[in-house]
């Protein structure tokens, strides 16, 4: 049985997926038994659920040391841990040192959620990092990911980290920055603006502490950030006071 900790929006996503091919348990502090079982899965302990032969943490990346701190001791030597985390160098850190010898590691990172992956996994993209598990194991869980018609990523946490301080962290910056500024809809616009709105309309579906935690757990998202501002500053001024 696969056991997921947390039953946010992407924990549920997960749940209903992977019943479809295995039996799947959900350890939550959250009262949603009934969702839980809608979504194909079954409410178990704390304690049931870290007997689990494999376990994946979704839970946000600010909880993931405190996650690791209390299942550590009640790990079934051989068992496999996996997280989803949107950063990875992190997680990847914490597992490491938190978790016994003989439990098994692997770092991973569905680019998708609930909006687009909601109909179909076909064509979406998750990145994985090979850590500490056997590659006979490893090779049998990408080829599963493969068979449901993801395109399986092979990277280091590093590399992973610094592209999606850009392809991740940085447009949920902008998005957020669309919002504050107040872009709404026009009879008056452009494709391009439609665009732009939909980078809104994305990243708010998102919550808050996930945009906080993408920011503060990657080493090369703040960088990445103030290098975009510093263009924005440069294109700005280029533009000169305009005429009065």
């Amino acid at each position: 049985m696969i056991a997921i900790f947390g039953f946010g929006r992407f924990g549920k996503l997960m749940a209903q997926y992977l019943s479809r091919d295995y039996d799947v348990c959900v350890h939550t502090r959250s009262d949603c038994d009934q969702e839980i079982e809608a979504a194909g899965a079954s409410p178990v302990s704390f304690e049931d659920a870290c007997s689990q032969k494999i376990l994946i943490l979704a839970v946000p990346i600010s909880a993931m040391r405190l996650t690791l701190t209390k299942i550590a001791p009640k790990l079934k030597p051989g068992s496999l841990v996996v997280d989803v985390c949107s950063v990875k160098e992190y997680p990847v850190q914490l597992m490491q040192a938190s978790l016994p010898e003989d439990i098994s590691i692997l770092a991973t990172h569905p680019m998708f959620g609930p909006d687009s992956a909601a109909d179909s996994l076909e064509g979406r993209k998750i990145v994985v990092c090979r850590e500490r598990i056997e590659i006979a194991v490893y090779q049998k869980i990408v080829s599963y990911l493969k068979s449901k018609g993801l395109v399986v990523i092979e990277t280091s946490p590093e590399v992973h980290d610094r592209q999606i301080a850009i392809s991740l962290a940085l447009t949920h910056f902008i998005g957020r920055s669309l919002s504050e500024f107040g872009a709404v809809p026009f009879d008056i616009d452009t494709e391009g603006y439609k665009r732009l709105l939909h980078v809104l309309e994305v990243v708010e579906n998102d919550t808050w502490q996930l945009f906080e935690d993408m920011n503060r757990y990657n080493p090369y998202a703040a960088e990445s950030r103030q290098t975009f501002l510093d263009a924005v500053q440069t294109i700005h001024n280029k533009l000169g006071p305009g005429d009065s």
